[in-house]
């Protein structure tokens, strides 16, 4: 303590008016510094204050957000980044040899020979970047994405690795990306949910619901799964049922929930549940309308390979594909689009442990070009400026072959997944793996990265954005995670 400085008879510091006036010039500084580093998104915003019975109203960002909607296609199954975005012209070379001081066993068994891509890649776009001819429409796209080439993974297990990539967490019940998104930001829309799961038309993925789940957010967050193979289940009313009645039922039953709220002031689960019902309610009209493509042209429907009768699994994911756009063009904040199902032997999912080429043959036919007629219709539509469009899976493929097979076992140290639309950096490319691109060995990230830069993009950002959760401040990122500021604008 300063030697000017006096004591009162009960111990407290007396200043006198020289030094009151000098320390509070500091804390005056220390506030205003605060407040810039708070306009520029530099400081830690606190988690976002939410009326339980508005839980979807539109919340603003940490900071200026570039993207407004995300549409997420996750392709389940772990694909390889050695058939698709990875170009190793050393594998070509080391075709059929031995991997030296590469691993006896891989995750399902002995290893075998090197094996060159099955695919030949070409250079695409202005850029010249090599992509595979397994996905010629999506290649055709590369000027417009970013890639992230040295992901690594927590887990090489299909459900545990899809938890990781969803969530931040190989165990089960942790928020997804999209509940999180939901939980900061709310959403644009109050007569659709603010974040959307579109399975595969050939069934859900390894993890399931945990893609799409709340986790200890409050349940409201949780995604709606919907597709557009068919009408939402009792959204229409029972037959003899006259529409006038029905609305005079719901308002009734609006009534009472409001007066029974009022009997009960600060329940927030009660609001909650009421605002839940009453959201309900309004997709009862709004649902069956963005769900029907009947209205959509012939040329898009062609666009998009939503009439090609030769492969109906093409056709339904296409829809999918249509869906997810008429949602982000209502304001749905988070969709996220499955390509891939449940294990099968790669047989309805990119797990190519045996027959690689004749399955990926199949499922790129699904993939390819309805999901880049997505995005060109985004961009056509003026949506993409505000809509960042993510290709993710689990993990990756290994350059080898698995012994007496011709197919790539897992691979979580070094993979691809990218990034297109609003506030990306087109044509970048962060990061690399090894010349046989077992490995990410030159900036390497990780999903928490990945799902950082989601998040920074969105105007969040993924340290201050928690929940306390059995007494711990829990975020998507856990306690790592750093933007990709490489592939960004």
């Amino acid at each position: 303590m300063p030697s000017s400085d006096r004591v009162s008879p009960a111990g407290r510091l007396l200043l006198d008016r020289r030094h009151f006036l000098s320390r509070s010039a500091t804390a005056l500084g220390s506030i205003a510094l605060a407040s810039l580093l708070r306009r520029d998104g530099l400081l830690a915003a606190d988690s976002p204050s939410i009326d339980p019975a508005r839980p979807f109203a539109p919340r603003p960002p940490h900071f200026p957000a570039k993207a407004k909607n995300v549409v997420v296609i996750f392709c389940a199954g772990a694909v390889s980044q050695l058939e698709t975005w990875d170009y190793k012209p050393e594998l070509i070379k080391h075709d059929g040899r031995p991997l030296e001081d590469g691993p006896a066993v891989t995750f399902q068994g002995p290893a075998g020979d090197l094996a060159r891509p099955q695919y030949r890649f070409r250079p695409r776009g202005q850029s010249g970047k090599m992509v595979s001819d397994l996905i010629p429409h999506l290649a055709g796209l590369t000027d417009e994405i970013a890639f992230v080439h040295s992901l690594t993974s927590a887990s090489n297990t299909h459900g545990p690795a899809e938890n990781f990539l969803s969530t931040g967490s190989v165990l089960d019940g942790f928020p997804s990306l999209g509940a999180w998104a939901g939980f900061a930001l709310g959403s644009e829309s109050q007569d659709l949910p603010a974040f959307v799961a579109i399975p595969d038309p050939r069934g859900v993925p390894q993890a399931g619901s945990n893609n799409w789940g709340p986790g200890f957010l409050p349940a409201v967050y949780q995604g709606t799964p919907l597709d557009a193979s068919g009408p939402v289940r009792h959204l229409t009313p029972p037959d003899g049922v006259r529409t006038s009645d029905d609305d005079a039922a719901r308002e009734l039953l609006r009534r009472m929930n409001r007066r029974h709220l009022q009997r009960h002031p600060g329940d927030e689960k009660l609001a909650a549940r009421i605002a839940s019902y009453e959201l309900a309610a309004r997709m009862q009209l709004s649902l069956p309308e963005t769900g029907d493509l009947s209205d959509e042209p012939g040329h898009v429907l062609r666009h998009y390979g939503a009439d090609d009768a030769s492969n109906p699994l093409k056709a339904a994911f296409a829809r999918n594909c249509i869906l997810a756009r008429r949602l982000i063009e209502r304001g749905v904040r988070f969709v996220q689009l499955f390509n891939g199902a449940y294990a099968s032997g790669g047989e309805l999912n990119w797990d190519g442990h045996d027959r690689l080429k004749e399955q990926y043959d199949r499922h790129a036919a699904i993939l390819d070009q309805p999901a880049a007629a997505l995005i060109r219709d985004l961009k056509q539509r003026g949506l993409l400026q505000e809509t960042l469009v993510v290709w993710c899976t689990e993990f990756g493929r290994m350059p080898m072959f698995q012994k007496g097979s011709r197919g790539r076992d897992h691979n979580p140290d070094g993979f691809t997944c990218w990034l297109a639309g609003a506030g990306v950096r087109p044509g970048a490319s962060h990061g690399i793996t090894d010349e046989l691109g077992r490995k990410a060995v030159g900036d390497v990230t990780t999903l928490y990265d990945f799902n950082a830069t989601i998040l920074h993009l969105l105007g969040l950002d993924h340290e201050a954005l928690t929940f306390e959760h059995n007494g711990v401040q829990r975020r998507l990122t856990n306690v790592e995670g750093h933007v990709i500021r490489e592939v960004i604008l």
